[in-house]
């Protein structure tokens, strides 16, 4: 099952200076913050901070979907024409990760949750 977009992700250069830029925006602190991540929560909706992201191919904001099973959603998506970007990976605590392109070079994101 597919839960819809719950979290986006956007490359940043400056962690610094892309913190205190959402922080004015959203007008909450962060609830992650390390090195490699960081995150604030509005809502349900998760904004994401990641450093270096630019490169490791993300060229703008990524949409993360929510699925239940992240594997059968990367093959029906690839069975769809979808191009792999990054396979499944765990990022932590068993949380799944893995994003496509779709046949218009758009990104997709795919979280599964432990």
């Amino acid at each position: 099952m597919n839960q819809g977009v719950k979290t986006i992700l956007y490359p940043v250069r400056d962690i610094a200076q892309a913190k205190a830029l959402f922080i004015a925006l959203l007008g909450v602190a962060p609830f992650v913050e390390n090195p490699n991540y960081v995150a604030f929560m509005v809502g349900d909706q998760q904004i994401g901070l990641v450093p270096g992201g630019h490169s490791n191919g993300m060229t703008g904001p990524v949409p993360q979907y929510h699925v239940d099973d992240l594997r059968a959603t990367l093959q029906s998506l690839l069975d769809a024409g979808a191009q792999l970007q990054q396979d499944v990976r765990d990022v932590g605590g068993g949380k799944l990760s893995a994003s496509v392109n779709d046949i218009d070079g758009n990104p997709i994101g795919l979280i599964q949750m432990p």
